[in-house]
């Protein structure tokens, strides 16, 4: 099963803790369309990045998609050209919530061909051109890109020595090479990625990831942040479920972190200091609530 539908797949259950506050959600996150097809970025402006995750959240809440106008954004991008990285694997992303028929072989080789530019000579992905090394971002936004093109990554078995090479001196993983300490959501990202390439996940991670979540709810994203995080949560808690690893201890205090992230607006914020409410963090609360909910 793809990246996407994994995390699609737990997402769907968040309605079961939501309960009555899941058609708020739903409003919030319609209410971040554009006119012209595309959904708000915290400044307001449409943006591929928060597309992808607005697309995901709706069909999370089984909620019909508005098809013909995201379709129309969509095609505005073409093959992609002009689309850095990160935007280019977006794009990939929408148009497996759309539907991957709606785009032709020839731009899926496009955007391929693109992604495949960013490969590290160590084996792995770097959002930055001609970079020597590569990151935890890069590779699980590439594996992710082949997958919703439906598409084989060349030689997916060399990521792995990237991956690896980016252990931190704690246990974890960083996103970059040679580092003390090691990031929540890059920890998780490596678990998730080595899972899904057949390979080992180190058993030590499991205990590495639950010392992250601090007693009354929420993962920090290092043992110095001073908040625990949205992000750092549901990445955490999707890793952990993916290696089976119990942490039920963790779910009601995790419940209530949650909760305090809330909007009567329909939406979730990022952190306690966070002030803006959005479609990314709206779907990494789905993705939290559902790993929560059984």
């Amino acid at each position: 099963m793809s990246l996407r539908l994994e995390m699609l797949q737990v997402a769907r259950l968040a309605p079961n803790v939501l309960g009555e506050a899941t058609d708020s959600v739903r409003n919030f996150l319609h209410s971040l369309q554009n006119p012209d097809g595309g959904f708000n970025d915290r400044a307001g402006n449409s943006d591929l990045y928060y597309t992808a995750f607005a697309l995901e959240a709706l069909i999370a809440l089984r909620e019909q998609l508005p098809v013909e106008s995201v379709t129309r954004y969509l095609q505005s991008f073409g093959d992609g050209a002009t689309l850095d990285f990160v935007h280019l694997a977006c794009l990939a992303r929408a148009w497996a919530s759309v539907s991957t028929d709606h785009v032709h072989a020839a731009t899926r080789d496009a955007i391929t061909t693109s992604i495949e530019s960013h490969r590290t000579p160590d084996g792995g992905y770097d959002s930055i051109p001609n970079s020597k090394d590569g990151t935890l971002y890069g590779c699980f936004l590439a594996w992710g890109t082949y997958q919703d093109l439906v598409r084989e990554m060349p030689n997916p078995q060399n990521m792995v020595a990237c991956i690896q090479s980016l252990r931190a001196q704690d246990g974890g993983y960083a996103n970059q090479k040679n580092l003390p300490m090691g990031l929540t959501p890059s920890t998780a990202a490596a678990a998730t990625l080595l899972r899904q390439l057949g390979e080992n996940v180190p058993d030590t991670l499991g205990q590495w990831l639950l010392a992250r979540c601090r007693p009354e709810g929420g993962f920090f994203a290092t043992p110095m942040a001073p908040l625990p995080d949205l992000l750092s949560t549901a990445t955490a808690l999707h890793a952990l479920a993916g290696m089976h690893v119990d942490f039920s201890a963790a779910k009601e205090p995790c419940l209530d972190f949650i909760d305090t992230l809330w909007s009567s607006k329909g939406g979730f914020y990022g952190t306690w200091e966070d002030d803006v409410l959005d479609c990314e963090y709206t779907f990494y609360a789905l993705l939290a609530l559902g790993h929560l909910s059984y």
